[in-house]
């Protein structure tokens, strides 16, 4: 059953160093009618049976869904609002860049249902954040949250990141300091990962991208558990601190390996057991759906053995692991039947435990968690 619902905006003012995300220069772009051809997708989607049922969480991602002017955001979600049937206490989050996101954009958000807003900070070091590519500034995430809470958003989160070029471990203590003065409920924490098709890959491969060792990149993490731990936010998924009750919950449906819809250019969904991607540019998007068909580029039934991989290194993404009773009932087979000799091989190097009936990463193994996760793909 579909619990989620992505839907990527595909527009950006500038283009982030590191990104490989789907996303193109808001300037010249269709914009108003790819938000149309989002309405029809949805509409097709509910024509389907997908969206009988209420949905739990909605997520705006992007590229940044606050590239969008205020009219065209109002135009967004009243096309939410016309074909996706929602739970009463639905989380619906909206990314967001701190110098995009107006009052008046806020308010938008706020009085189309919006409850929580993700604003990508990454760096209080002002010249980190210039060499990411980014175009924000201290002072526009201090205006973002204050506006934010005037307007009504409680609930609100900061994306950072670590392991940046050049970065030094006493400007990550500074950027973890300036976060943690705006006594937020959520923070999301990811080291740099250069990815090919990006400005960072292009400067890394001629030797002009100042990399920190993996050493740093470690020491950075593990100051950064050790911060929120002493602050009561609490790691519940490699990457993702919250205090108790204020998860994401939407990010919690990929982790759980639920069903969702990803609706937009390059969104990805799970829906009755298929996984499907989107066609990417634009107008490979948006031309099927002017003629009333979903703009497909590939889908595959995901077969039972691929479909327990997933439970396995989606769920040990989570500080609370995977049951060993809920993958038994349901695959009809134990875990230890599927997995003994993975599961016996990562215990004894202490890269998992088993502890109250669920199996989780140790401390030692979230610092290494893609290598373990691999051994059940490679099963």
């Amino acid at each position: 059953m579909v619990k989620g619902l992505y839907i990527h905006i595909p527009f950006c003012h500038q283009i982030c160093f590191y990104c490989d995300f789907n996303k193109v220069f808001f300037k010249d772009q269709p914009v108003d009618a790819y938000i149309d051809s989002l309405g029809k997708e949805l509409s097709l989607w509910k024509q389907q049976g997908a969206l009988d049922q209420p949905l739990e969480t909605i997520f705006l991602g992007g590229g940044t869904p606050t590239s969008l002017e205020p009219r065209q955001l109002e135009k967004l979600l009243s096309y939410i609002h016309e074909y996706v049937p929602m739970t009463s206490d639905v989380e619906w989050t909206s990314e967001a860049n701190p110098d995009e996101l107006t009052f008046e954009k806020m308010q938008v958000l706020f009085n189309g249902g919006v409850n929580r807003l993700s604003m990508g900070v990454q760096s209080f070091d002002e010249d980190l954040l210039r060499r990411l590519g980014r175009t924000h500034s201290n002072g526009d995430v201090a205006r973002a949250v204050e506006d934010a809470r005037k307007v009504g958003f409680t609930n609100i989160s900061f994306d950072l990141m670590y392991g940046l070029p050049g970065q030094t471990m006493k400007q990550w203590e500074d950027t973890l300091e300036q976060a943690f003065a705006f006594d937020l409920p959520h923070f999301s924490a990811y080291s740099l990962i250069i990815e090919p098709k990006t400005v960072f890959y292009n400067l890394m491969t001629k030797g002009k991208l100042n990399t920190v060792t993996e050493d740093l990149e470690a020491d950075m993490y593990e100051k950064l558990m050790t911060e929120m731990n002493q602050r009561g936010l609490l790691q519940y998924e490699i990457s993702n601190f919250a205090r108790e009750g204020m998860e994401s919950r939407h990010n919690l449906l990929y982790w759980d390996n639920e069903e969702y819809i990803g609706a937009g250019a390059g969104a990805h969904g799970y829906v009755q057991g298929i996984r499907y991607s989107n066609h990417g540019p634009l107008k490979k998007y948006m031309e099927p759906l002017d003629s009333d068909e979903r703009p497909i580029l590939n889908s595959h039934e995901v077969p039972k053995k691929e479909q327990m991989e997933e439970e396995m290194f989606l769920g040990l993404r989570k500080t609370d692991g995977v049951s060993l009773e809920h993958f038994e009932t349901k695959f009809g087979m134990g875990m230890e039947t599927v997995y003994g000799e993975i599961l016996k091989k990562e215990i004894d190097s202490e890269n998992l435990a088993i502890e109250k009936g669920r199996v989780k990463l140790t401390k030692k193994g979230r610092f290494i968690g893609n290598n373990v996760f691999e051994q059940f793909l490679l099963a």
